[in-house]
């Protein structure tokens, strides 16, 4: 979250970036709440300082009537403050949580994808000279994925993996692995799992009707839809020493995801599904760093993809698709067949500098060297393989005029095989 007291010293400049990223938040009320809760504090401590005054006053003696009645009234008093002091903390803690990050001066205006910035594009989208397959044609035809069984057994949007496919996800996973661990990221495997207040810190809605994770009924948990959000949990209230960052981290985990109302010809298939594998890079820096980090995900995302052969672009997103959290956020999108009649580009990774934002929440700290003092991480993540959109994009991408499809070389070594079909 912001920091309370810059919200209220830039009252415009906060309500404008609202606006701007098109996040309705009733300031007006955050600042009635915070006028009020500090009023209740000065009454609380005023009320604290006389019972005091009387305890003193006191000392050694018994109280008169009036005297007693004083007391009596002052501690009333305290009990009914503190009430209305948690009450006041709540209502103004649910507003503070929906104002979003700040935005990079350079993130385009807009609300839709469609808006955002196109920064390069890398390698050459294919001209088949042939009618091109969607990937779950190829599927079909190869006998890769069973999204029937999928459905009779989990419900839509779930999908059983088959034969070379599965050898293909591992493949992917294991290639990412290895090019992150020779990046200097640690590697973890994290749980499916998490407690639902970490996924709130890390700007994620774990309930409500609006939510995009699934809970756990009974329970505190949620299922992660990132490792983000578990490897952001791991220094919780934590003070970190200076020279430990930036801390570089590598996290492997299933992930779930509602997707409500995502339908469609762009959303067929393995595009948009409730639960996959990824490999997802997570960092935090000091503030000061936290920009050439950005940059150093999303050349590894690059790397990754160039290495896998797939044609994609980078966009810089504008500010309504940011999503809470995030300052700052790149996404690459690679060509598919699958995003239209003629194809189209579809996202594949995403890397946000959410700066201290989560870290806020988190109360993720680091001790300064030199002076001693403490201040907020910036955190920031990235997609390194998203293996149900890596797979699309590898299989229409890579599809052949006898129908076959070709394994890029950087993951033959993986696979054991250069070619399906």
């Amino acid at each position: 979250m912001l920091d309370l007291r810059f919200i209220i010293e830039n009252l415009d400049a906060v309500r404008r970036n609202c606006e701007k990223r098109n996040v309705p938040v009733d300031l007006d009320r955050l600042v009635e709440f915070d006028e009020r809760r500090r009023a209740l504090i000065a009454e609380q401590q005023s009320v604290q300082e006389r019972r005091n005054a009387l305890a003193r006053e006191l000392k050694g003696r018994k109280p008169s009537d009036e005297e007693r009645n004083l007391g009596k009234e002052l501690k009333e008093r305290e009990a009914t403050l503190e009430a209305e002091l948690t009450r006041v903390r709540d209502e103004l803690t649910a507003v503070h949580v929906l104002v979003p990050n700040m935005t990079h001066p350079d993130v385009p205006a807009g609300q839709t994808e469609e808006e955002n910035r196109e920064l390069r594009v890398v390698g050459t989208v294919p001209a088949f000279d042939f009618p091109p397959l969607d990937h779950v044609e190829l599927a079909a035809k190869h006998d890769l994925i069973d999204f029937e069984s999928g459905a009779k057994v989990t419900g839509q949007k779930f999908y059983f993996l088959k034969n070379e496919m599965v050898l293909l996800e591992h493949a992917l996973v294991r290639f990412a692995l290895d090019t992150l661990r020779k990046r200097g990221f640690t590697l973890f495997q994290t749980p499916d799992l998490a407690r639902g207040e970490i996924a709130a810190g890390l700007g994620f809605n774990p309930r409500g009707n609006e939510t995009n994770i699934y809970s756990i009924a009974e329970t505190d948990l949620v299922l992660v839809g990132t490792a983000e959000i578990t490897l952001g949990g791991i220094h919780q209230g934590e003070i970190l020493d200076e020279a430990r960052l930036p801390l570089r981290y590598c996290g492997l985990s299933h992930c779930y995801r509602v997707e409500g109302g995502a339908h469609g010809r762009a959303s067929r298939g393995l595009y948009r599904v409730h639960q996959f594998t990824k490999v997802e890079m997570f960092a935090l820096t000091r503030p000061e760093e936290s920009e050439a980090m950005h940059a150093e995900i999303v050349a590894i995302e690059e790397d990754i993809y160039r290495a896998l052969e797939i044609p994609f672009r980078v966009v810089d997103v504008c500010a309504g698709d940011l999503g809470g959290p995030a300052y700052r956020k790149f996404d690459l999108e690679a060509w598919m067949t699958c995003r239209g009649e003629r194809g189209g580009w579809g996202e594949i990774t995403s890397a946000s500098n959410c700066t201290d934002y989560q870290a806020r929440r988190l109360g993720v700290r680091y001790r300064e060297a030199e002076s001693g003092k403490t201040r907020f991480v910036h955190m920031l993540n990235g997609t390194a393989i998203a293996a149900s959109r890596a797979p699309v994009a590898l299989l229409e991408n890579h599809q052949r005029a006898d129908g076959s499809i070709a394994i890029p070389k950087a993951l033959v070594p993986y696979t054991g095989f250069d070619r399906i079909g």
